[in-house]
């Protein structure tokens, strides 16, 4: 069972209360007790004193019948016992007794303290009389001779009847000083508990959401500042909670106005937010509390869960719900292990970029076979005009092989973008197709004077990839890098790093500036576009190497420094 503090203040208070009690009236008492007997010891040795010079004069003149009837006619008196004994230990006088019928007292504690010259004094029960006595006893001297011992005495029970009193005397003055602690620790308590009471209602009342709480404590002590401090909490708990409330009916109103599906699900996979528009997304309008996976099924986006929550980091991709497309952005929110989603409907881009692919590859075959049939009839012409016309019609021949090289590369570059496109993938010799590629342009290195250096920095391993994609990546680099590099050479530099090869084409051209080499991958971009259709560049040659390389799991970077030459570092896993 709970004890409140009340109970506890005042339960300790009264242990500590009869416990001092307890312990001032044992030794109060013990001291008294004490004190009275050293009282009662100086009071007999006063006596002795006093009886000490009649006595003498008795003894020494041998008139012990006439000592005996004064030792008892004075203890009447006195109600004390006095006896006299001479050295040898004999009773020559006793108050009590007769003398004769007594036994030797030399062997006494307080007797044998007296023949040495000193006051003796012994607490102890006597023989003679049957009950506890208190002894003192005095030597008798006369004129420097040791006559013998006067002994005074009084019984016990005299003193424990006036000790009983000042005992009940002590433990009623007890009890009521108890009576009247326990009032005090009563009221102590009371105004102990009652501001950590108030104090504890106002914290329940917060609790509950009452923040307009508050606590009057009237002392003019910590309790004062402790309950002035309360005050001001639940002041600034009200306004920071009005403000937070303000700030979450303004985060409801963002979130339900955004036009994305918006999901954060707990690190249980459990969904906390949605907006509206998420709702609408699925059909669903109460799935808050749900496991995603109960409202999602889609491997996908399980897949796509699973993934953010092992990279701890932002990833997105494609997924298809209820029919419709949508670009899904995960990230997880740090330390609280919480994932924030957020679908944007790409269905009608979808379709677009459809209709676009759609578009393209069918003018692409469409334009194949005309373009084919016109550079035909051009190269029958050439055999048959004159010298004059001939020049009209090399340019157009060259301008059709430009087209038919867009064309060819624009059915490539679609072929490439399908989804789950194909891969003839083989353990190839990075190495080989470089020294067959390396033999393809030959010609055309010596024309212009070029040097191709291939090098190898460790055994490079064999790689699983598509011999004749990745022909195609390098004969982009090469051909680029032959184009635009009048002097120098070609360096092709192969490599074996953390379970990868890196292959390094690098050459000694004119280069790319800086703000082109973002966009260089990207369709039909060209750094210099009169240069680019002199030399019969189609714009898509990069964009068709970076899609190979993704598909085959790799990267690729490009350094280049105006004026000084151009770096391709493809990076392929083994």
């Amino acid at each position: 069972m709970k004890k409140s503090l009340f109970a506890k203040a005042f339960i300790s208070y009264l242990i500590i209360i009869i416990t001092l009690s307890f312990l001032i009236l044992f030794f109060s008492f013990r001291a008294i007790k004490e004190s009275y007997l050293e009282s009662l010891t100086q009071d007999l040795t006063h006596l002795c004193i006093t009886l000490e010079t009649k006595v003498a004069a008795l003894v020494a003149e041998k008139r012990f019948q006439e000592l005996d009837s004064f030792v008892k006619e004075l203890g009447r008196h006195i109600q004390t016992r006095i006896t006299v004994i001479n050295p040898s230990g004999s009773v020559l006088a006793d108050s009590e007794k007769n003398p004769a019928e007594m036994e030797k007292h030399n062997l006494r504690t307080e007797i044998l303290q007296a023949l040495q010259g000193k006051v003796g004094t012994s607490l102890r029960f006597s023989t003679t009389v049957k009950e506890e006595m208190l002894y003192v006893a005095m030597p008798i001297e006369l004129k420097g001779s040791q006559l013998g011992v006067v002994r005074v005495s009084l019984f016990i029970r005299d003193i424990d009847r006036l000790l009983d009193k000042l005992r009940m005397t002590i433990l009623f003055s007890v009890i009521v000083i108890l009576l009247i602690a326990m009032c005090v620790a009563l009221l102590f308590s009371k105004s102990l508990t009652r501001p950590i009471r108030a104090l504890t209602d106002a914290s329940r009342r917060v609790a509950a959401g009452d923040f307009d709480a508050t606590v009057l404590v009237k002392s003019n002590d910590e309790f004062k500042e402790l309950g002035d401090s309360f005050n001001y909490m639940t002041g600034r708990m009200s306004s920071l909670f009005a403000e937070v409330s303000g700030k979450k009916e303004e985060l409801q109103s963002i979130i339900s106005s955004i036009r994305e599906g918006l999901l954060v699900l707990d690190q249980k996979g459990k969904i906390i937010l949605s907006n509206e528009s998420m709702k609408k997304i699925l059909a669903d309008q109460d799935f808050d509390g749900k496991l995603y996976w109960e409202v999602v099924r889609e491997p996908q986006f399980s897949d796509l869960i699973n993934r953010v929550m092992k990279e701890a980091q932002s990833v997105s991709d494609e997924i298809v719900l209820q029919g419709k497309t949508f670009s899904c952005s995960a990230a997880s929110l740090g330390s609280h292990k919480e994932l924030v989603l957020i679908f944007h409907d790409i269905t009608e881009n979808k379709k677009l970029e459809k209709i676009k692919k759609d578009f393209v590859v069918n003018v692409s075959h469409e334009l194949r076979t005309p373009l084919t049939a016109i550079k035909g009839f051009v190269e029958t012409l050439e055999e048959d005009i004159d010298n004059k016309n001939r020049n009209y019609l090399s340019i157009i021949r060259r301008n059709t092989d430009r087209l038919i090289n867009i064309v060819e590369d624009l059915l490539i570059l679609s072929q490439l973008e399908e989804k789950g496109a194909a891969l003839q993938v083989d353990e190839i010799d990075t190495a080989k197709i470089i020294e067959h590629i390396h033999r393809i342009f030959e010609p055309k290195l010596k024309e212009k004077g070029l040097t191709l250096t291939i090098e190898s920095k460790n055994d490079i391993p064999l790689i699983k990839a598509d011999a004749f994609k990745l022909e195609q990546v390098f004969v982009n680099i090469i051909d680029n890098a032959v184009k635009y590099t009048e002097k120098g050479g070609i360096r092709i530099l192969l490599e074996h790093r953390n379970h990868h090869v890196a292959i390094a084409v690098e050459d000694t051209g004119i280069g790319i500036p800086r703000e082109h080499l973002s966009r260089i991958f990207e369709r039909f971009y060209v750094v210099d576009a009169s240069r680019s259709r002199q030399m019969g560049g189609t714009g898509l040659g990069l964009s068709i190497v970076k899609h190979i390389v993704l598909l085959h799991n790799g990267t690729i970077d490009v350094e280049s420094t105006p004026g000084k030459g151009t770096k391709f570092i493809i990076t392929l896993p083994c």
